[in-house]
């Protein structure tokens, strides 16, 4: 009796245990994590921006949807694309990794974008520019964008500065894909306004300040009337120091891309130094800047303060649109997902979010605009359909006197 009675006891016990083990080996399974393969050293300050904008459209749902929790892994490629690589193979090997969010720098993505679209890698961009980086050769396209397009911010550039009056352009590029990008499109808009450049120069990354000024004394020389820039913030801190050195005859207008606000540009380029610089650059159209926040945008930067990120006040977001990108694009992320279901396995669920977000059924409130389905099937005769993002979205920028982005009011264009 008492053999049969420690029988049941143990049986009991064993079947409690089992039942608690399957529910915790089901909660453990009930997990997913976000990569961002991006930059943390060298333009550390867009990665983290892209970072806090990322905790925060997940802290609206608690960090779970279809209640899977979700966590964020960094992967610092340091603007090195085989390092870039490597993070991505991990990713594949890591059944927990369901996608990846890019970074600042283009020449990674376009580096291994193949790789990329052949392994089926769910990779969203808040930031990269370069055009070919959503532009693949195959239909087999798994790069989502909602960044500025280089297909056309060379374009909105070029135009803008023609309607301030310039004429006479020198354009400035960084030797990379994202630099040859934008040679093509500022030539071709250029050409749309019977204009070529009166000269193209090119530099690499880690140029000095001699070599820097030396460029510089060529473009003057060229009678050039506004420099168009393309480069990040490293190099583009060079160049400035440069300019500022030279004589006031020899200062020429700078309209840049927005590599150059990614790192610590206006804390290396004080306002002194600035006040010495004709510099605008590109952004998108919304900043927490911007005065007369609704009810909305002010709802996400109370949150972005509670979720204890280094976001006290608007001017702690150092990089305004890798937050205000990355936040968007995981809020439409969320609706894909909400949309596809999740089922726990990594390949069955990334192909149906693939799915989901071009075709996404519901529309997305975002901070730059509300979004009615910025995704679509893509095609090579729908070389768009991975773009978030149109002209009607950007605006140029500077800094002020206290370091901070400000949107310059909007110029009509031809």
């Amino acid at each position: 009796m008492t053999i049969k009675m420690v029988s049941v006891h143990t049986f009991i016990f064993i079947c409690i245990f089992m039942a608690l083990f399957s529910s915790e080996v089901q909660s453990a399974q009930k997990e997913y994590s976000i990569y961002i393969d991006a930059d943390f050293t060298g333009a550390k300050q867009s990665s983290h921006s892209i970072k806090q904008g990322i905790i925060t459209a997940l802290a609206e749902v608690n960090n779970e949807v279809q209640n899977f929790k979700f966590k964020l892994i960094d992967k610092n490629h340091r603007a090195n694309s085989l390092r870039s690589k490597k993070n991505l193979q991990a990713y594949l090997e890591d059944d927990k990794a369901l996608l990846v969010f890019s970074g600042l720098h283009s020449p990674p993505l376009l580096s291994n974008k193949t790789f990329i679209n052949n392994e089926k890698i769910l990779l969203l961009d808040p930031w990269a520019a370069a055009g070919p980086i959503t532009r693949a050769k195959s239909n087999e396209n798994w790069i989502f964008r909602l960044s500025i397009d280089d297909s056309n911010a060379g374009t909105f550039i070029v135009n803008r500065s023609i309607n301030e009056g310039f004429k006479k352009a020198h354009i400035l590029l960084e030797d990379t894909g994202w630099g040859k990008s934008n040679e093509k499109t500022m030539n071709l808009a250029l050409a749309e306004h019977g204009l070529k450049p009166v000269g193209i120069s090119w530099f690499n990354w880690g140029l000095g300040v001699n070599q820097a000024k030396l460029i510089l004394h060529s473009i003057a020389e060229s009678e050039a009337d506004v420099i168009f820039f393309v480069g990040n913030a490293p190099e583009g801190k060079v160049f400035s120091k440069a300019m500022v050195a030279l004589p006031e005859s020899l200062k020429i207008p700078i309209r840049s891309h927005w590599g150059i606000t990614g790192g610590d540009f206006s804390q290396v380029i004080t306002k002194q130094d600035r006040a010495m610089l004709n510099l605008q650059f590109i952004q998108t159209n919304f900043t927490f800047l911007n005065k007369n926040l609704s009810k909305f945008e002010t709802s996400v930067l109370e949150l972005a303060k509670a979720n204890n990120i280094g976001i006290n006040d608007k001017y702690d977001i150092k990089a305004h649109t890798g937050f205000v990108h990355s936040y968007d694009l995981t809020k439409i992320l969320i609706a894909a997902i909400n949309q596809a279901g999740l089922t726990g396995n990594k390949q069955d669920d990334k192909i149906a979010i693939h799915q989901a977000l071009t075709n996404l059924r519901a529309p997305v409130q975002g901070l730059l605009k509300n979004y009615q389905q910025p995704f679509s099937i893509y095609s090579q005769s729908n070389l768009n359909a991975h773009e978030a993002l149109t002209t009607t979205d950007y605006a140029m920028g500077a800094y002020d006197m206290d370091d901070n982005v400000v949107l310059i009011n909007s110029i009509k264009e031809d």
